[in-house]
């Protein structure tokens, strides 16, 4: 049985917050299938976009998350990304930042006026506001995240401003990498080589893998807490 509460002819729109998606599954032990969650939500309900969120470091000679943004984009997907922020903080240590919570609020209110009900991907309590704001508007709204990772990836204050919260772990059989399959580009945890031994990447919200902190300062490469795709996408799926 599903644990979604959709009517059938009801109009829904997907808001994907990819970092804090990417680190929920990741926390729970499973890879997303887009290809799969896009195929499982159209079957439940009026699906009318489904909207992605990420930041890209342009800088990099390869970025691993590019055969991802790629993918989704021919497959359905509404990308929104933009590129990460560099500057030095006062102990010289070298931040990076790509915050994409106002591109996100901008597209929910804006599409509050044409779909019923909003499923929203994330766990971050920023956005109960903006829930909040789209209710008033008498829309639906759906938070996807979990309770079951230690810590939690759900700020409380979101989870109950929610009309209707689902634990990721309820979705995994519907919307999991199956082991052998060859769908959407597969997320891993990844070292991806840094220009300076000293980079830092700092997190500054417990439900935000926004920023991102190198644990090992004595490392040459540093290991990012964000999106790592390590397949190519399959051209035919195009």
């Amino acid at each position: 049985m599903s644990p979604l509460k959709f009517y059938k002819s009801e109009k829904v729109a997907l808001f994907i917050d990819g970092a804090n998606l990417f680190a929920t599954a990741r926390a729970l032990g499973f890879d997303i299938d887009y290809k799969r969650l896009q195929e499982f939500f159209s079957s439940q309900c009026a699906l009318i976009r489904s909207f992605y969120y990420t930041a890209l470091v342009e800088d990099q000679e390869y970025s691993p998350i590019r055969p991802l943004v790629d993918w989704l984009d021919y497959n359905g997907y509404t990308m929104v990304t933009k590129p990460t922020k560099e500057f030095t903080d006062s102990a010289g240590r070298r931040k990076i930042k790509g915050n994409m919570d106002i591109e996100l609020a901008i597209d929910v209110m804006e599409m509050a006026a044409y779909v019923e009900h909003i499923v929203l991907f994330s766990g971050d309590g920023d956005f109960r506001r903006l829930v909040e704001a789209i209710q008033r508007r008498g829309v639906r709204v759906t938070v996807v995240s979990t309770l079951r990772s230690q810590p939690s990836m759900i700020a409380d204050e979101l989870r109950r401003q929610a009309d209707v919260f689902i634990d990721l772990e309820e979705l995994r059989g519907l919307i999991s990498r199956e082991h052998g399959e060859r769908g959407t580009p597969r997320p891993q945890r990844a070292v991806s080589p840094a220009p300076h031994a000293d980079d830092d990447f700092d997190d500054d919200d417990e439900y935000d893998d926004d920023e991102y902190e190198d644990e090992d300062e004595n490392e040459g490469e540093n290991e990012v807490e964000g999106e790592v795709y390590d397949d190519e996408p399959e051209h035919e799926e195009r």
